[in-house]
């Protein structure tokens, strides 16, 4: 009986990503490092990859570089990594100065953060949390944990 059930719950897990998987990005804005506005309505027409992080977080420290790498690779293909920071803006400040993170980097606040990357299907409310947004705004990849290279590779390719 147990495992008919964990048949049916997994089942269900499943249908409720499907379901999600047409979802669209929502409207938000943060700051930069700058304090400076950004809406993510800027790279609307752009294939996104949204990417929740913090400094205290070691997985999300470790898959910033390939985000680095990415971006430069796919630039050209109209492909924009953004990391929302959870985090305070010092922290923040010093890890991107420390790697120079090529990609813009917004920084919300924990709550602002959290409730952001819940909306974009994140209910584990954990970081790091990756979404691919296509240039329709449908979010149509979903990662929670640190997002292997290949596994973005042939999201972004397959746009």
């Amino acid at each position: 009986m147990i495992n008919i059930l964990k048949i049916i719950v997994v089942y269900f897990v499943f249908l409720i990503n499907i379901a999600m998987a047409d979802d669209e990005l929502p409207e938000f804005s943060f700051s930069d490092t700058e304090n400076k506005k950004h809406s993510i309505a800027e790279w609307k027409t752009k294939t996104i990859v949204i990417n929740f992080w913090a400094s205290w977080c070691q997985p999300c420290l470790k898959e910033i570089p390939d985000f680095m790498a990415l971006q430069n690779q796919y630039a050209k293909q109209n492909v924009q990594f953004i990391g929302i920071a959870i985090d305070d803006l010092s922290s923040v400040l010093r890890y991107k100065n420390l790697i120079e993170i090529n990609y813009p980097i917004l920084v919300a606040s924990e709550w602002d953060g959290y409730e952001l990357s819940s909306r974009m299907g994140n209910s584990a409310n954990t970081v790091p949390y990756t979404v691919v947004v296509n240039s329709d705004s449908k979010i149509i990849f979903r990662y929670s944990g640190a997002v292997k290279k290949t596994d973005l590779i042939s999201v972004i390719g397959a746009k």
